[in-house]
């Protein structure tokens, strides 16, 4: 009883190492007189779930209420990039006109989306990133 523990334990240890991606080499870095702290850009964040809801930043809404918040956002800071993650799968609604509904109100108001998925296999031609500019 006691191998299979270790057995299960080795096996989840071990696949917790390999769950870690590391897309940078580990290397010291110089400093520098000049250097100042990376700040990220402010982001805003659409979901359109499997049953078609829309959340901004979490927080459940319509397009008719997201599109004027967005677009004050990227006013008070312009620097402001929105994400489009559209949940995969089946769902039980078609989403594809609410898509094409909120794709079309963003680039109409002249908000740049940047879609947002995991990353592709790089054993074969992986696609540049999706990003939308009016």
């Amino acid at each position: 009883m006691i191998d299979v523990i270790f057995l299960l334990l080795t096996f989840f240890i071990y696949s917790m190492v390999l769950m870690v991606r590391v897309d940078l080499l580990p290397i010291e870095l110089r400093q520098f007189v000049s250097g100042q702290p990376a700040t990220p850009a402010p982001a805003t964040t659409l979901t359109l779930d499997l049953e078609g809801g829309l959340f901004l930043d979490r927080q459940q809404t319509t397009i008719e209420e997201a599109i004027p918040l967005i677009a004050k956002s990227r006013e008070l800071d312009p620097d402001t990039v929105v994400y489009l993650a559209i949940a995969d799968g089946q769902g039980t609604v078609d989403r594809a006109p609410i898509l094409q509904e909120l794709w079309d109100r963003l680039r109409q108001a002249g908000i740049p989306i940047n879609l947002v998925g995991r990353p592709a296999d790089r054993s074969g031609d992986a696609a540049a990133p999706a990003t939308s500019t009016p």
